[in-house]
């Protein structure tokens, strides 16, 4: 878990909160989710950010879209055997500060082996607390190391814990980053038990879905393998969020957050 800290909120006490739990600041700041279907469906090419090749199609194809927050950590190497292995994609979003500047080898090999690499934030500063000066500090070092490493900066960003307003919206857009939420979370952070993990994914499951655990939890990754397993079963085919979104790409600033079933 991560402290959020006093800031352009008028100096309010600092919450403690989970590091996946899903909270915005939407009403009355003109941030409004889009889903991947209403991604899908827009044309034009003005304002993106980004753009992929349709290697499916997410309209005819049961899609699903797995992502790691936090890392890369330890673990990270090992889950991309995995990935490899079972020859499925994933978006990454990475932390700067003591993963990003740690691990710059992983992040190389997460973008080498074809995943989507993208931002989340320098330091895990709950964005919605900062000044905008900070919010684009947080987002922007993250933007140039990534980009250091890897020859291209990320056109996705994820804010922690989910919180975004438009001042966030402002900087994402600015930086050329579009937002990306989720709707199936392990809540892996709260357990290091893999079985639970896999339940939980699986459980919550649904077509254009996009899935939230960490890399950097001792108990996520040995839960991967079966959550695929079971996953493809199911007939899912699995994405990565540029390519859940597909033909569409997604808007700088945008915040994109699937609807559940």
């Amino acid at each position: 878990m991560f402290r959020s800290r006093p800031g352009r909120r008028g100096g309010r006490a600092a919450v403690l909160l989970a590091a996946a739990t899903l909270m915005f600041t939407l009403g009355g700041c003109g941030v409004d989710p889009l889903t991947p279907q209403a991604a899908r469906a827009e044309s034009g090419d003005d304002g993106k950010a980004g753009g992929t090749p349709r290697r499916v199609d997410c309209e005819r194809v049961k899609c699903i879209a797995l992502t790691f927050d936090a890392g890369p950590g330890k673990d990270t190497p090992h889950l991309l055997d995995v990935l490899k292995e079972k020859q499925v994609p994933a978006t990454f979003f990475l932390l700067g500060a003591k993963h990003v500047d740690r691990y710059p080898k992983v992040v190389r090999r997460i973008a080498d082996e074809g995943h989507e690499v993208a931002n989340h934030t320098w330091s895990h500063r709950i964005l919605t607390d900062l000044e905008e000066k900070d919010v684009r500090e947080e987002l922007s070092r993250t933007q140039d190391a990534i980009g250091k490493i890897t020859g291209r900066k990320p056109v996705l960003m994820r804010p922690p814990q989910g919180r975004t307003d438009s001042t966030v919206a402002d900087v994402s857009r600015e930086l050329g980053l579009a937002q990306v939420l989720w709707s199936i979370t392990a809540k892996d952070y709260s357990t290091t038990d893999s079985a639970v993990i896999r339940e939980r994914v699986l459980t919550q499951a649904h077509r254009d879905g996009i899935i939230l655990l960490h890399d950097i939890y001792d108990g996520t990754v040995p839960a991967v393998p079966g959550i695929i397993d079971e996953l493809h079963r199911r007939g899912y085919t699995f994405v990565t969020v540029p390519e859940l979104l597909a033909p569409g790409t997604a808007r700088a600033g945008a915040v994109y957050r699937p609807e559940k079933d």
